[in-house]
């Protein structure tokens, strides 16, 4: 077994199915109620191994298929249940910056933990190689010292926390947080924690965001979403605003699977610069994998915040696809903060007057909706976003259509996580469609840090009839049943979402059709701010 592919996955004492092995398909999972079980069945379907890697795996996620929920309640007990079995899994968890996302990081390290737990659970025999990853790349040493006082504010509001726990919950959570407990002075067990006021922590400015399992290196699970009961939702979004979490995945037969399997099993290797970025994967009769990957920097990066982009494959698709553009783009994305791809965009609709465009956003950014920051980070994002859309409109002019959802029921809740009196849906699906040719399917937003600096990973398809499949299936979504063909039509429906979107906007919540409603660029107007020096990956 290659080093980069030992690193990752499990030893296994059969050999590997033989590379490309299983038939070309295609299977559209529209939010987690589908997503969900169908991942549940291919974890009980597997014969050798499972490779995969995601930012959020919680094992305490409810079981929702029927054939899971025979082996327990939760993915604690099938991931047991699939290790008692003798199949090999070998994962990747994203871990996070101790200091800007303690909660996250802490939650990597109770999933490691729970992993571990269900091995010893399935027997001496369980084949399981977890891997806790925290992206190498670091700010320069410039950067940590102009952002020392804000890091040592978060570590003094992380002590603070832990210092208010009485001794047994501290050292428990203490364990949680290896990277939080290398910055902390050393102290008697019972004594508050205080940070190490002469340490400079390493800042991590980039994370792995991708969301894909292989199967036996011939099924692929792949798109934006992670598991955790917080992201579970059902087509018809009818729970609380602050449950909704509209998303894609795929799952897909045949030989791309062998290509994402390579990917998993050596993209820490790339990032760490211990192995060349590869060539592109290739083209299997209209699919093809993508990635984003970016890595630590050679020399030593006094100035630098960022890490150096290595693959752009996404960006990339996204670039030829916009330039051969004629009739239609539809895209669903969690953010649209990328002036370089609103520009690209922009210039495509001024040399097609034909082309016309649909974008579905969230009405607001969760961490906003649902939370209020009003941090830098949130700010930067909706000062991106307007700006984007600006690009776009000017472009575009009225063949742009740039719409939100929310469901048909009204709330009492106020700010942005409502859209004209109704709870809003969250999108997180990361879809982009272009005429019938071409449609990417990811986990990567339209924002810097997703297309230059994030790990990411997604398909490309160029298959008309999955094409045309793709489209219709998330066009319906947002549409009232039995919707006009002119709806779906890609030289109308522009004209029609908008026409829609507005009757919806001048009725009551309960008397609207489908879930669309026009975006609201005034809050993001208001809100947003320029940072002088940050760069837009950042956000």
């Amino acid at each position: 077994m290659p080093q980069a592919l030992a690193a990752v996955l499990p030893d296994a004492a059969d050999p590997a199915p033989p590379a490309g092995a299983g038939s070309l398909s295609v299977e559209v999972l529209v939010t987690a109620a589908e997503a969900y079980p169908a991942l549940e069945r291919a974890f009980l379907a597997a014969e050798r191994e499972i490779s995969a890697s995601f930012r959020i795996f919680d094992l305490t996620t409810k079981l929702r298929s029927a054939e899971a929920r025979r082996v327990g309640e939760t993915w604690f007990d099938l991931i047991a249940h699939t290790l008692g079995r003798g199949v090999a899994l070998g994962i990747v968890i994203a871990d996070f910056d101790p200091v800007a996302r303690p909660r996250l990081h802490r939650a990597t390290w109770r999933t490691v933990r729970r992993f571990h737990a269900a091995a010893e659970l399935a027997g001496p025999g369980a084949r399981l190689r977890v891997v806790p990853a925290m992206h190498p790349a670091t700010a320069g040493l410039v950067p940590r010292l102009l952002l020392w006082p804000v890091v040592l504010s978060r570590l003094f509001r992380t002590t603070g926390w832990l210092g208010r726990l009485v001794p047994p919950q501290r050292l428990a959570a203490l364990r949680e947080l290896p990277g939080v407990r290398r910055l902390l002075a050393r102290t008697p067990a019972a004594a508050r924690p205080r940070p190490r006021l002469v340490a400079l922590p390493p800042l991590h400015p980039a994370t792995h965001h991708q969301k894909l399992a292989v199967f036996d290196r011939c099924r692929l699970y792949i798109g934006g979403l992670d598991l955790d009961d917080r992201f579970y939702d059902t087509p018809d979004h009818r729970r609380p605003s602050d449950e909704t979490w509209h998303d894609v995945q795929l799952m897909l037969g045949g030989p791309v699977a062998e290509d994402a399997h390579r990917h998993i099993a050596g993209f820490l290797g790339i990032i760490g610069r211990r192995l060349p970025p590869g060539p592109v994967a290739p083209d299997h009769d209209g699919v093809r994998f993508v990635r984003t990957l970016s890595r630590r920097r050679g020399a030593w990066p006094g100035l630098h915040i960022s890490p150096e982009p290595a693959v752009t494959e996404i960006e990339e698709a996204h670039h030829r696809a916009i330039s051969a553009a004629e009739r239609l783009i539809y895209v669903e994305t969690q953010y649209f903060r990328d002036r370089r791809l609103a520009r690209r965009l922009a210039l495509q609709a001024r040399r097609v007057p034909g082309l016309t465009m649909i974008l579905v956003l969230p009405a607001a950014p969760d961490d906003i909706a649902f939370e209020g920051s009003e941090g830098m980070d949130a700010r930067l994002g909706e000062f991106l976003q307007a700006e984007a859309l600006g690009i776009l409109r000017r472009g575009f002019g009225a063949r742009l259509f740039v719409g939100g959802a929310a469901q048909p029921r009204g709330t009492r809740a106020r700010g942005r996580a409502q859209l004209n009196g109704a709870p809003l849906v969250y999108v997180h699906a990361k879809v982009s469609i272009f005429d019938g040719t071409t449609a990417i399917v990811s986990s990567a937003n339209l924002n810097g840090r997703s297309l230059r600096w994030d790990s990411e990973a997604g398909v490309v398809i160029t298959r008309p009839g999955d094409v045309a499949a793709l489209r219709r299936r998330l066009m319906a979504h947002w549409l009232p049943r039995g919707a006009d063909a002119c709806y779906l039509d890609p030289d109308r429906a522009a004209a029609a979402w908008a026409a829609l979107a507005s009757r919806n906007a001048a009725r009551a919540a309960t008397e609207r059709e489908g879930f669309l409603l026009p975006y609201d660029a005034k809050p993001a107007e208001a809100f947003g701010r320029a940072f002088p020096l940050v760069p837009d990956e950042l956000v």
